[in-house]
C-alpha cells in the first residue's frame, strides 16, 4: 500500500506528459517536435551520449590535475634567488606566515573543491548508470552545488595572474606563473565541461526505475 501511495503522489515529469523542453532556450514542445520553433535547436527528450562525455571530460580533468600538484604553480625571483611554490606548498607557506584566511582559501580552492567535484560527478554518473533511485533529492542538490561552484574554481589561477602582472620589478623581484598554472586551468575547464555534459533529467529516470525495483 505504501509503495502504491508513493507512486500515485510522485510528480509528473514532462516526458510522462508527452512534452520536451529545448536545451537552448527552454521552450516546451510536444514530444513529436523535431526542432525548436523559437531558436531552431534540435530537440531530444534525453541525451543518450551524456554519460560518455561526462566520463571522458572527467578523466581528462583528473589527468591534468596530477601535474598541477606536482609542478610549480608560482615562480618567485627576489634579488637573484628563485623559489618555486606548488599548490599545496604555497598554502602551507601562507599558513606558516600567519595568513590563515588566505591559506584556507588557497587550500579549499586548489584541493577541496577539485577533489570534491571529481567525487561528486563520479557519484552522480555511477548512480545514474546503475539506475539507482536512492537519495534522488540528494543527487539533485549535489548536481546544483557542483554546477554552482564551478565558476569559483579558477581562484588560484586568477591570483597567479594578478601577482604576475603586479610584481614585475626587474632584477629586484618578479613573479611568473609555473607550468602547474596551465595544468590546473585545464583541469578546471575539463571538470566544468564534464558537469555541463551531465543531463540532470537522467536522475529522474534512475529514480523511476529504482522505484520499480525494490532490490
Amino acid at each position: 500500500m505504501a509503495h502504491a501511495r508513493s507512486s500515485q503522489t510522485a510528480p509528473l515529469t514532462a516526458r510522462q506528459a508527452g512534452l520536451v523542453a529545448c536545451h537552448r532556450c527552454g521552450r516546451v514542445h510536444t514530444a513529436d517536435a523535431q526542432k525548436c520553433v523559437r531558436c531552431g535547436a534540435v530537440l531530444s527528450s534525453r541525451d543518450d551520449t551524456s554519460l560518455q562525455r561526462v566520463w571522458a571530460w572527467l578523466a581528462a580533468g583528473v589527468v591534468a590535475y596530477v601535474p598541477a600538484n606536482l609542478y610549480p604553480m608560482l615562480e618567485t625571483t627576489s634579488l637573484g634567488k628563485t623559489s618555486d611554490s606548488t599548490l599545496i606548498g604555497g598554502g602551507i607557506e601562507l599558513f606558516r606566515h600567519g595568513s590563515y584566511g588566505i591559506a584556507a582559501i588557497v587550500i579549499v580552492a586548489s584541493v577541496v573543491i577539485p577533489i570534491g567535484k571529481f567525487m561528486a560527478i563520479s557519484y552522480l554518473a555511477l548512480k545514474v548508470a546503475r539506475r539507482d533511485g536512492a537519495s534522488v533529492h540528494l543527487r539533485h542538490r549535489m548536481y546544483e552545488v557542483v554546477d554552482l561552484i564551478g565558476r569559483w574554481s579558477m581562484i588560484d589561477v586568477f591570483v597567479v595572474a594578478i601577482l604576475s602582472s603586479l610584481v614585475q620589478l626587474g632584477a629586484a623581484a618578479s613573479v611568473k606563473p609555473g607550468i602547474a598554472a596551465l595544468s590546473f586551468a585545464l583541469s578546471v575547464a575539463f571538470t566544468m565541461l564534464s558537469a555541463m555534459s551531465f543531463d540532470p533529467r537522467l536522475i529522474w529516470d534512475a529514480d523511476k526505475d529504482g522505484a520499480r525495483d525494490p532490490a
